[in-house]
């Protein structure tokens, strides 16, 4: 696979608790220069960074992050906001708890309403895998593909673990064909990211693969 295949389909990412504009910044030169899908930061960044890339990039962000408890209030007025200040796409965390109390149609209004405060916008749902039951991960599976979100997505990479092969080969089994898929959390190598493709990721939530790609680049002017 040509790696700006790869690179397409990666939400490069900073998520830090520590990042500075300096480091966002950063991130969207380098988004603009290896054209990646997006860049994904915290929201509290989001305006300057829209205003800073304008047309050029994708501008991600995350709601009710890492931890999904937040009221469904709360995550509705963050995606709002998050829009308002020029996100293209939003990554909500689902309240962990209510899919271990089965409150399975709390969960799927709950994605519904945030999505209405997204509007056109690119709506991710993070299930946070490692905290589920292969049978809860499959329930999630049919209640994203009824909620209208656009993507489903393994982890935050803040709860212990990351993506695996078998729970993006399970999302394949079990989303409606017009969800899409994100792998995203310790993916760290150009294998990985190949791997996940072929099992039917179309984004890849990562800051490694710009590293790696950096990396080479650097390597080569070396000669």
């Amino acid at each position: 696979m040509k790696i700006e295949d790869i690179l397409s389909k990666v939400d490069h990412t900073l998520l830090a608790q520590g990042a500075k504009w300096e480091d966002i910044r950063g991130v969207c030169d380098d988004g603009i220069k290896y054209r990646v899908a997006s860049v994904c930061i915290p929201a509290s960044y989001v305006k300057q960074a829209k205003e800073y890339v304008g047309d050029r990039l994708k501008i991600c962000t995350v709601i009710g992050f890492p931890n999904g408890y937040s009221t469904t209030a709360v995550k509705v007025f963050e995606a709002a906001d998050a829009v308002k200040n020029g996100a293209d796409e939003i990554d909500m965390v689902i309240n962990i708890g209510w899919a271990k109390d089965k409150r399975w149609d709390d969960l799927l209004e709950e994605i519904r309403s945030i999505k209405s405060a997204c509007g056109d916008r690119i709506l991710k749902v993070i299930i946070e895998t490692c905290l589920l039951t292969d049978e809860e991960k499959v329930e999630l599976c049919k209640i994203v593909s009824r909620s209208g979100a656009d993507f489903i997505k393994t982890s935050t990479g803040f709860a212990g673990g990351g993506a695996t092969r078998e729970d993006v080969a399970l999302f394949a089994a079990n989303v409606e064909p017009h969800v899409r898929i994100k792998a995203a959390g310790g993916i760290s190598s150009l294998k990985d990211a190949e791997d996940f493709i072929a099992l039917g990721a179309s984004r890849l939530g990562t800051s490694r693969i710009v590293k790696i790609v950096k990396n080479t680049d650097t390597d080569k002017s070396a000669y």
